[in-house]
């Protein structure tokens, strides 16, 4: 369960109009420091983005799965069964901490890099470089 903070963070962000990426980041950081501290490890970095992410989805922000469909908003939300929760928490306290290392991310950020096309790299630059400029203006 994501921590009250990190819900706050993202509902934030929502109402300032940030996409749907950028809330689920507060989770992904979440799951990221969980990590560092302790409390369970990862395989890899990819899965304690992927981690945060369902974190995310279960908590509404609405970005796709790795299909690319949008999450389907239902008046009922699925929960994990209590026993499949306590399974998957006893697994991951058995992994390595190493996954959520600067070094690790790092390699993540820039595989995923390679995948992209030129255009798309710049493209993704350029909506950063708004990004930030929007905010240093904002305060």
């Amino acid at each position: 369960m994501p921590e009250k903070a990190t819900v706050e963070r993202a509902q934030r962000a929502k109402r300032r109009g940030a996409s749907p990426s950028t809330q689920a980041g507060e989770f992904v950081r979440e799951e990221i420091h969980h990590i560092r501290e302790g409390e369970h490890g990862a395989r890899s970095a990819k899965q304690a983005i992927a981690i945060g992410l369902s974190k995310a989805r279960a908590a509404g922000v609405d970005i796709p799965d790795e299909k690319g469909r949008r999450p389907k908003r239902s008046a009922t939300s699925k929960r994990k069964s209590p026993a499949r929760a306590r399974a998957s928490l006893r697994r991951l306290k058995r992994e390595p901490r190493a996954a959520a290392s600067h070094r690790a991310l790092s390699r993540q950020a820039h595989q995923q890099a390679r995948g992209k096309t030129p255009t798309q790299r710049s493209r993704a630059a350029r909506k950063g470089a708004r990004t930030r400029a929007r905010a240093s203006r904002q305060g």
